[in-house]
């Protein structure tokens, strides 16, 4: 019984450094396709910023042509005004794949770590380390990077219950 491989984009977003990374899961594999970092000039406005964020979002969907799309939702700290920003390069992760027609999950950080390393607190070196486990031909440059994969594997592995989910709610109406 062929199941259907997915393609997954995983979006870390951030104002000057947003990772993303791309995995195909049939339901029970997953392999790596590709990964990279979209970086943000930090001497222009933040209208700007958050354009180049948009558009180099985009054009990695272009190129990789995911079906679905999972971004990491945003943890709150002490400094409102870092949230708000990053809050803002979120939005711009959401809206990407939205615009490209992609099937959009958010993922909280705890259930990232927890569904990747086991733990809902794991630190940058413990996903680095899973990623090369579940991944092994992923050459990751960067946490952000790493994250973002952590985020499609999460994804890929959380799918299959928001479809049946769906399928069920839509079935009961």
């Amino acid at each position: 019984m062929g199941s259907k491989i997915v393609r997954i984009i995983g979006i870390d977003p951030g104002l000057r450094r947003t990772g993303w990374g791309v995995v195909e899961s049939d339901g029970v594999r997953l392999s790596y396709v590709a990964s990279g970092l979209i970086k943000a000039s930090t001497d222009t406005d933040l209208a700007y910023r958050l354009r180049e964020l948009f558009e180099g979002i985009a054009s990695v969907i272009a190129s990789f042509k995911p079906q679905e799309a999972a971004v990491e939702e945003t943890f709150v700290n002490d400094n409102a005004r870092s949230t708000l920003k990053l809050g803002q390069a979120r939005g711009m992760a959401l809206l990407a794949p939205a615009m490209g027609g992609l099937v959009v999950a958010e993922y909280s950080p705890n259930l990232i770590k927890k569904t990747v390393t086991g733990t809902g607190h794991a630190d940058k070196k413990q996903i680095e380390a899973m990623i090369g486990f579940l991944l092994p031909r992923a050459r990751v440059e960067s946490a952000d990077e790493a994250d973002a994969l952590a985020i499609a594997i999460c994804h890929a592995n959380h799918r299959q219950a928001r479809v049946r989910l769906a399928l069920a709610t839509a079935g009961g109406r």
